[in-house]
């Protein structure tokens, strides 16, 4: 049985939007069927903020595979494309979230489902918002309703969707 998934992809260091296109390439190599993908958003770091902005975007997967398995696939995409866990919420080359997978709430080390930090951060709702506005991201509470909420501050439209495109 397939699940949808929804992945936040971000990356401040190095060529950045070759970073997101290839963990975008190296999830479709790995078992998960790209069905949406975000605009590219620049934005403000969270938590330690002396480093460069961020580009982000929320991509959408169909997926057979686990939760705990989509971990899997996501960890090894960062670690073959170089990232290295050194400062949380620091610099990093690739960073993929599991916000949501479709029917599945998981709470165990290392993986919580729905995101525990979605709802205060507007580089995730914001394109989450842009691909799937219906999508229940708390109870009762739609992504677009979680969006509108917190609002656009920091968050900078960089480009359009068809950033994917450009994936070989």
């Amino acid at each position: 049985m397939e699940h949808t998934v929804y992945l936040g992809l971000g990356a401040n260091v190095g060529d950045t939007q070759d970073n997101l296109r290839a963990a975008v390439r190296l999830l479709r190599q790995s078992g998960c069927s790209v069905t949406a993908v975000s605009s590219m958003y620049l934005t403000k770091p969270v938590g330690v903020t002396d480093q460069p902005d961020f580009l982000n975007a929320v991509i959408a997967v169909r997926t057979a595979l686990g939760p705990l398995d989509v971990l899997r696939v996501c960890e090894s995409v960062e670690e073959t494309l170089g990232r290295e866990r050194t400062i949380r919420w620091g610099p990093r080359v690739i960073d993929i979230d599991i916000l949501l997978y479709e029917g599945v709430a998981v709470d165990e080390e290392g993986l919580v489902v729905p995101h525990p930090r979605m709802l205060e951060r507007a580089f995730v709702l914001v394109p989450l918002a842009e691909i799937a506005p219906d999508v229940e991201v708390a109870e009762g509470l739609t992504a677009r309703e979680a969006a509108g909420r917190i609002g656009q501050a920091g968050v900078t439209l960089a480009r359009d969707s068809s950033w994917v495109d450009a994936i070989a």
